[in-house]
């Protein structure tokens, strides 16, 4: 399986800023515990399942809570042809760099 690419909190939050689309791989519950406004919930276990909800002409930015899940997500994006990069670091990395979290929302986008 090819290497997943790790950007750091801040490039990824520039990413998603200008073109990257955000997708959240973590479990319904810590969505609804937070998660940035942009972001599209496919859960990791979905993920292949719904590959094609995922768009193939644009940087896929991959978080998890700590980046371990979405740098496997990642891994696979990558070798499933996508343009995917894995925030170093989660969620966690991405609130300590100032990225907007918001909380409390019962639907996503795409889940």
């Amino acid at each position: 399986m090819p290497e997943a690419a790790q950007i750091p909190a801040e490039d990824a939050i520039a990413l998603v800023a200008d073109s990257g689309w955000l997708l959240d791989v973590r479990e319904r519950d810590e969505w609804n515990r937070g998660h940035a406004p942009d972001a599209h919930l496919i859960p990791m276990g979905s993920v292949t399942d719904r590959l094609d909800e995922i768009p193939a002409d644009t940087p896929i930015v991959v978080i998890c809570h700590s980046g371990y899940r979405s740098w496997q997500v990642t891994k696979a994006l990558v070798a499933a042809g996508f343009d995917a990069v894995n925030v170093a670091g989660g969620m966690d990395a991405w609130q300590s760099a100032g990225g907007v979290v918001v909380s409390g929302s019962p639907d996503s986008p795409l889940d």
